[in-house]
């Protein structure tokens, strides 16, 4: 007989060698209604299927331009953003810190300018984009916003989403800029500004991805999230918004990592747990603001640079846990990540999986297709019974705010990450190709490379717009930044003016700077 030893997932669940009836009991509610656990919509993708999402940005504008209609004219439907480190951390790409990071790991943006050369020949109106920027998130989306108006189209018709998650930049990713309250007054100023001017807009994605990417298990990915989640809203609330209101534009972005099944479970979980937070805690009544709404990305820490082709399989696995956990967009890893940025073949690899799932593999034909298996159902009562203790442990110390400040969820990750490597140090945990099943002579395949002179491309169109705008409109935009900071209106309308007179980036976040401060992780517990 087979050796049926003990088994778990990683966020401790054990796993029976047979689950029964017994195992899954109670009525599943049909999908579209309370709680969602089967899917926001009723009819999910028989409606409308996911939303294909590949992420996409480096070097210049242009290039990353051409890498955007590239995948749209292969059947993409959505575009999704990647900025550089330098503009992720609130620089201009001639700052001296930017040198040698400029276009590097997404798109350098510093300027109107560049914005325009991203988006030239793409109508806005008739594309959903995702922004991955947090801290000057408010900056991109105005950016945005102003390159829309300059093709002539309002910022009602404007459909898309900005990361906007900054709580998860001090937990998992380290690209903050300034302490965690005003960082919060940024984002609920985001909300109340897109309430007012762009209604189609979903204000944030409060993201897991980055907590599992750090580390995590798919208890904490659910439970640190959701308590982000709580955050948001709690702050929205105290800032006058309505739960129904602002709940409808609220959307999560999650992991898509190994444990197919665990994966499938966790989305159901989340849906869950969810639903019953806006609900009891925040007393939304409108569905739309109850059902969680997801983005899913398969996860970049599980490629491996050992055997990278391995990664094709590892990608589409993971993206149909997404695609039966009942994600509204996806996003596949190229299988060349762990080496570079993508080319455009392992790009076209990437889509085409999505594209696969779609359209030979069911991937559309019925709403949650696992559901009332009894594995799956059971692990998603274990994940929703863990994670709902864990995030009871956030509300005691005060909130997620109060719980980043104090390191207690930066160091259940860490704990997490340890554990898990010293599993696959061991041969505990199996990577194929890497601890178990290794080759002698690496495989070889070709790279994208970066053109060298984009940096200084870049550069020379920064000193470019500042030579030639109204320097007098510029110092008066910014001086009015400043002044706003100081005070406590909604500080979106005084940035978009400034950065329609060609203020930069770099410039407006100085400006945050002296007015905030910088968050010092060293100096935090």
């Amino acid at each position: 007989m087979a050796k049926t030893e003990d088994r778990e997932t990683d966020s401790g669940i054990e796993i029976k060698p047979v689950y029964t009836a017994d195992d899954a009991p109670g009525e599943l509610e049909p999908p579209g209604e309370f709680p969602f656990t089967r899917g926001p919509y009723a009819d999910m993708y028989r409606g409308k299927p996911w939303t294909i999402r590949q992420y996409a940005g480096f070097a210049s504008a242009e290039e990353s331009n051409r890498r955007f209609r590239y995948l749209l004219e292969r059947g993409q439907t959505g575009l999704s953003v990647a900025f550089d480190l330098p503009t992720q951390l609130g620089y201009d790409s001639d700052d001296e810190r930017a040198v040698g990071e400029v276009g590097r790991t997404g798109v350098a943006i510093d300027s109107l300018a560049d914005m325009e050369l991203l988006f030239a020949s793409i109508p806005l109106d008739q594309v959903s984009t995702s922004m991955t920027i947090n801290a000057p998130a408010a900056l991109l989306l105005l950016l945005y916003e102003l390159v829309a108006e300059e093709q002539g189209i309002g910022p009602e018709k404007l459909r898309g989403t900005v990361q906007n998650d900054i709580l998860k930049e001090y937990i998992a990713r380290g690209n903050y800029i300034f302490p965690p309250r005003p960082s919060m007054r940024l984002t609920t100023d985001l909300f109340a500004y897109c309430a007012e001017r762009l209604p189609a807009w979903n204000t944030i994605s409060i993201s897991g991805y980055h907590i599992r990417e750090a580390g995590s298990t798919a208890v904490q990915e659910i439970a640190f999230t959701l308590a982000n989640g709580i955050a948001y809203a709690q702050a929205a609330v105290d800032a006058g918004l309505s739960p129904d209101d602002f709940g409808e534009r609220l959307s999560f972005f999650f992991n898509a990592h190994n444990h197919f099944f665990q994966e499938v479970a966790k989305f159901r979980a989340a849906r869950r747990l969810w639903a019953e937070i806006m609900r009891d805690r925040f007393g939304a009544t409108n569905p739309k603001a109850q059902a969680l709404r997801f983005h899913a990305q398969t996860g970049g820490s599980t490629l491996t640079a050992q055997q990278p082709e391995n990664n094709i399989v590892r990608v589409a696995v993971q993206a149909l846990s997404a695609v039966a956990g009942g994600a509204q967009s996806i996003h596949t890893n190229s299988f060349d990540e762990a080496l570079a940025l993508p080319t455009e073949h392992a790009a076209r690899i990437a889509l085409r999986t999505q594209q696969l799932l779609a359209h030979e593999a069911g991937g559309t034909d019925t709403a949650d297709p696992l559901g009332g298996a009894y594995f799956i159902e059971s692990l998603t009562d274990e994940l929703e019974a863990q994670a709902r203790e864990l995030i009871g442990r956030v509300d005691e110390l005060g909130g997620a705010v109060a719980a980043v400040e104090q390191g207690f969820i930066q160091g259940e990750i860490d704990e997490a990450a340890f554990r898990y490597t010293q599993q696959v140090e061991s041969g505990e945990q199996v990577i194929v190709g890497v601890n178990r099943y290794a080759e002698d002579e690496p495989e070889q395949i070709e790279l994208h490379r970066i053109d060298p002179e984009a940096e200084r491309r870049q550069l020379e169109r920064t000193a470019r717009v500042r030579a030639e705008r109204d320097a007098g409109a510029a110092e008066a935009a910014l001086a009015r930044v400043g002044e706003a900071a100081r005070g406590s209106e909604n500080l979106l309308p005084p940035l978009r003016e400034a950065l329609r007179a060609h203020c930069t980036i770099g410039e407006l976040c100085n400006v945050l700077r002296e007015e905030f401060g910088m968050y010092d992780a060293q100096r935090a517990p």
